[in-house]
């Protein structure tokens, strides 16, 4: 029997992660969700977690804060950030200090799906069908 891949999707916008939950739910990967940076370092310590998507920008402690925090605990674990206000030094930055990939907040939903399967070390998911 196949043990579920689950991801931690922390974000402090509760419709974005749902919406990635939704997203990722044909591909078989359950999701834990975290609101805040701390939460999500919480999550990481205790569940069974195979990789991280975490937005840049929360309260208390954004995605940034907490990428460091989550690599110590867990250094073999993919961790994928996001944001809308991303820019060449936050990107830069992110990757110094062990992003697995950084995206841009609006995301395309195909290019998530192929990010986080990457992460998973699950093979690609089909394209997206295009309706004429």
């Amino acid at each position: 029997m196949l043990v579920p891949r689950q991801i931690l999707l922390a974000d402090d916008d509760d419709n974005v992660r749902c919406g990635v939950a939704e997203l990722l739910s044909d591909l078989g990967i359950e999701s834990l969700h975290a609101e805040t940076g701390r939460e999500a370092l919480e999550i990481v310590r205790s569940k069974p977690v195979h990789a991280c998507l975490l937005d840049l920008q929360m309260p208390e402690c954004g995605g940034l804060e907490a990428l460091p925090l989550i690599r110590q605990a867990r250094a073999d674990l993919p961790c994928l950030v996001y944001s809308g206000s991303l820019n060449e030094l936050l990107e830069r930055e992110a990757l110094r200090i062990g992003a697995f990939a950084v995206l841009r907040k609006p995301v395309q939903p195909h290019v998530l799906r192929q990010q986080i399967c990457r992460a998973l070390g699950l093979p690609p998911p089909p394209p997206p069908v295009v309706h004429a």
